[in-house]
């Protein structure tokens, strides 16, 4: 890899650790829709003219229907739903349970048909699902199931929308489809967020918010293009591994979040598990099968 693509992955692997504390910062004084309707306006604000500049909107809009359903499954509903889990939970256990996704993304494809379990592969799966175990049995207050039940909804939106995108979406121009996304989620957002907005808003809870849209979502799409250009897509997924450890260390030296045994025990087994799980099949002539499961863009990702 060249020293601009290093540069580029250590700093996608940092921009995707850090929404998990910002949304913690942000949902301590606005609601978890208030928090999500900003990040998707200012970041399509942003974006929208660079969009618009490359002509790429048009084609994107024009295949709406898959377009609306990715928004629903990668957007709109995993940012409500991670801010609603961050009421809760410590932003570093929300962190560490969704890097679970590319597990979670494996078996939808192999259940579709589209890939097969071989034994590195189950045993990946095996090893990283105990991870999760490990961390909500030790680290989650289980009389919270609405926050557990968000997180899983997340994992599950998060696995399926690069499925759609290949299925429907992957021959559109990427910022196109980001652009369009963010702009179909500041809509759907709109009406519910004008009955949340709060008759104040701090200045944590602002700042945090325009992290999240400048740094976390236009920023870092960017970025995330550029790196795809320079390593290629199957590399630039890799910092999938590297954004729950950087969630877990803002979450511990900023937030005051302890560093738990549930993490100690969960987080090498969720990324061992997912480095397994998601490793490409071979057969028996050593040539590669498929591609593993697509692993997800992670916005906070």
């Amino acid at each position: 890899m060249t020293r601009r693509g290093w540069v580029l992955f250590l700093a996608m692997g940092v921009i995707w650790g850090v929404p998990y504390a910002m949304i913690r910062v942000a949902v301590r004084d606005l609601d978890p829709t208030v928090v999500a309707f900003g990040r998707t306006l200012i970041g399509a604000v942003i974006l929208l003219p660079i969009a618009l500049y490359s002509k790429t909107l048009a084609p994107v809009f024009r295949r709406w229907r898959p377009l609306l359903l990715y928004t629903l499954v990668e957007i709109t509903g995993p940012w409500f739903l991670i801010g609603y889990a961050e009421t809760t939970l410590n932003s570093s256990t929300v962190g560490l349970l969704i890097a679970a996704v590319p597990l979670i993304a494996v078996v939808i494809v192999t259940r579709l048909g589209h890939d097969r379990f071989d034994a590195r592969r189950t045993i990946g799966l095996v090893i990283g699902f105990a991870g999760v175990a490990a961390l909500v049995g030790l680290d989650v207050d289980l009389s919270q199931p609405a926050a557990i039940g968000a997180i899983a909804l997340t994992t599950l939106g998060y696995a399926i929308g690069p499925i759609i995108i290949d299925r429907a979406l992957a021959d559109l121009p990427p910022l196109g489809v980001v652009t369009a996304s963010l702009i179909l989620a500041a809509v759907i957002y709109a009406p519910f967020a004008s009955l949340r907005w709060p008759a104040r808003i701090t200045a944590d809870a602002a700042w945090s918010v325009l992290g999240l849209a400048v740094i976390c979502t236009a920023a870092a799409f960017l970025v995330f293009f550029a790196l795809i250009s320079e390593v290629g897509p199957a590399r630039a997924t890799v910092i999938t591994y590297i954004n729950p450890a950087v969630a877990i260390l803002l979450g511990v030296t900023l937030l005051d979040e302890p560093l738990t045994i549930g993490m100690a025990i969960g987080f090498p087994l969720v990324i061992l598990g997912s480095v397994l799980g998601t490793a490409r099949t071979r057969t028996a002539s050593g040539q590669d099968l498929v591609h593993a499961a697509p692993a997800a863009p992670l916005p906070d990702k």
